[in-house]
């Protein structure tokens, strides 16, 4: 579910009312931790960190208008999806996080290749966000991003 908001605080105030503090609080981890040069705004419905234009002009591949996206996180029906695309792409960083989840959360990882899904949202481990957003740079992701095109 992708919402039609435009700016992050009206997507907040559309999110069910039960699930604002979770939104809110990763918000606020993914804010206090992410590497000067991202910038927040709304990306494919959701709230998003990208690298703006002024640091990429190429942007995205798939469409170019738009900033290389980063992280991105919405409420879902049945959870509250986030995405971290230099989990897709860094096998060294996938395995961090996954090795690492059992020390922050009792609950199973349920995830995807870039998506990790929470159900039980009293269990979000956002020190382990905190750290997974701290990991990757804006010049680190710029150049997983780049050689990937290559390939």
């Amino acid at each position: 579910m992708t919402s039609n908001a435009t700016t992050v605080e009206e997507y907040i105030a559309s999110v069910p009312e039960e699930r604002r503090p979770f939104i809110e609080n990763i918000r606020k981890i993914i804010i206090e931790n992410l590497p000067e040069g991202f910038e927040e705004g709304m990306s494919y419905g959701m709230i998003g960190y990208y690298v703006p234009h002024s640091i990429y002009p190429n942007g995205y591949h798939c469409n170019p208008k738009l900033p290389l996206p980063f992280i991105t996180f919405a409420s879902q029906k049945n959870s509250i999806n986030f995405y971290h695309m230099a989990l897709y792409m860094d096998k060294g960083l996938y395995d961090w996080f996954v090795a690492e989840y059992p020390t922050y959360s009792k609950q199973k990882l349920d995830m995807g290749k870039s998506c990790v899904r929470f159900k039980k949202l009293e269990e979000i481990p956002l020190e382990l966000l905190g750290k997974l957003v701290k990991k990757v740079s804006v010049a680190d992701w710029i150049a997983q991003y780049e050689k990937a095109l290559k390939k």
